[in-house]
């Protein structure tokens, strides 16, 4: 066989065995041609495309502060305070008394100083301040947003309706199937 003859012959062999592929659906069908299922792909015209809204919502944990006015109190010496009172009370108390009443009036004066004393020191110093207190909070927020498309299209002049999740713009790409009806 000269190069030419088995060119030929390769080029025929080539040309029936992808028209065989073709049969057997080694290729896709071009487009516009149906599948196997009958079925093919078209381009439908979009007439009007609405957002359909939801509402979505999330949580975040954050911290809430605010300053709070605290009273606090120092602790008291109550054993000085005592001694001091009844000291205090027992001299305001012999200058009272005089003669055999001058023993009970210093007894008397250091038993109630005695005990004002203690009242005083046993309340210690009061003061205010501010505290910053913070607590953890969750919030909850709401938020409106788009979670499809209702979309009308014309195809072959039917008019249809179909939710999409996005928006297909001025043209849809349809798949066409066709059955017999019973």
């Amino acid at each position: 066989m000269n190069k030419k003859t088995l060119l030929i012959s390769v080029l025929t062999l080539a040309v029936v065995s992808a028209g065989a592929m073709a049969q057997q659906g080694g290729y896709p069908p071009p487009p516009g041609a149906p599948g196997p299922d009958n079925a093919h792909f078209a381009w439908a015209d979009v007439l009007r495309v609405d957002p359909v809204y939801g509402i979505a919502r999330t949580s975040a944990p954050t911290t809430q502060c605010y300053d709070q006015q605290v009273v606090q109190q120092t602790p008291g010496n109550k054993g000085v305070g005592t001694v001091l009172g009844a000291v205090v009370g027992g001299v305001l108390g012999s200058t009272i008394g005089h003669g055999r009443g001058n023993t009970a009036a210093i007894v008397g004066g250091a038993v109630a100083g005695g005990a004002v004393g203690n009242s005083v020191a046993s309340g210690g110093q009061t003061y205010s301040s501010t505290q910053t207190v913070c607590q953890p909070v969750t919030q909850v927020s709401e938020q409106r947003q788009i979670i499809g498309y209702d979309v009308e299209y014309r195809y072959h002049g039917d008019v249809y309706m179909s939710r999409l999740g996005y928006d297909p713009g001025e043209r849809l790409r349809v798949r066409v199937s066709v059955s017999p009806a019973d």
